[in-house]
């Protein structure tokens, strides 16, 4: 059986505390786009688990992968048989964009529906945030305002689809870690949940992503992505999460490959 896990954009993003257990209280909205991997699970012949990558190079060991991950949680407490996984990377890594956590959940939800575990969306979400912060959102897939670690979620009212998206990555990775460490938590002047319910045209300004004037500092090409996003006429303009993406919304149908021609860009 095979799926598509699709990446987010963050609509804002406010560091709003650091918590007792080292994480950090957030505020965002997570929106769905359409850019997406390609998750597959078959039964094993061999009666080996393993997965095997493909597309977008994903550095690091491959048995630490979400998916996988994801599948020995579920063994835990269901009777899972042997899988082969093939995971085609089509999300950047070190993006912003949750490639990786929607990944995990669309594994977990793939599981659940092929050998029928018939686990509630509420269950899977609670498996999801064992793996990841913002892996719960996948699980529904639905525009949210998320708060606390981003695991916690509010329906949030946002359409886009009158605007085309386009999202541009720099050959450059940016540490979760290190980004938060330069983080000042505290109450955004525009509190995310309410700028959202203005016109699309009055975000700029006002629907802030904490991170970026950190990551700005430290790599400027993604400074200037988001510069030329507004000289090309974009409504708004973001990065998404800790970077390194930034996206852009417009009114009309953009061409950027050709302006953007070391970076990756995806337009939707």
């Amino acid at each position: 059986m095979i799926c598509f896990p699709n990446a987010k954009i963050n609509l804002g993003l406010s560091v709003t505390e650091k918590r007792a257990d080292g994480y950090h209280n957030i505020e965002t909205v997570f929106y769905p786009v359409a850019l997406c991997d390609a998750l597959e699970i078959i039964p094993s012949k061999d009666g080996n688990t393993e997965m095997q990558l493909s597309g977008l190079p994903v550095p690091g060991n491959g048995s630490e992968n979400l998916c996988l991950k994801a599948y020995y949680l579920l063994k835990k407490d269901f009777h899972l048989p042997p899988v082969k996984i093939y995971l085609l990377k089509g999300i950047p890594i070190g993006a912003g964009l949750g490639g990786g956590s929607s990944d995990a959940a669309n594994m977990i939800k793939l599981l659940n529906k092929t050998f029928s575990l018939n686990i509630s969306a509420k269950k899977m979400q609670d498996y999801a945030s064992q793996l990841g912060s913002d892996c719960a959102f996948f699980i529904e897939n639905k525009t949210v305002f998320a708060y606390e670690r981003g695991d916690m979620f509010r329906k949030a009212e946002v359409d886009l689809r009158n605007y085309h998206i386009a999202i541009v990555k720099p050959p450059v990775h940016v540490n979760t870690a290190a980004a938060y460490a330069g983080i000042k938590p505290g109450k955004a002047v525009h509190a995310v949940e309410e700028v959202i319910h203005l016109p699309v045209s009055d975000w700029k300004g006002r629907l802030i992503n904490d991170f970026e004037d950190t990551v700005f500092a430290q790599y400027p090409e993604i400074k200037s992505i988001k510069e030329r996003f507004y000289a090309l006429g974009a409504v708004y303009a973001s990065m998404s999460g800790s970077g390194s993406a930034v996206y852009g919304l417009f009114n009309e149908t953009m061409e950027l490959k050709s302006l953007f021609p070391e970076y990756f860009v995806w337009e939707g």
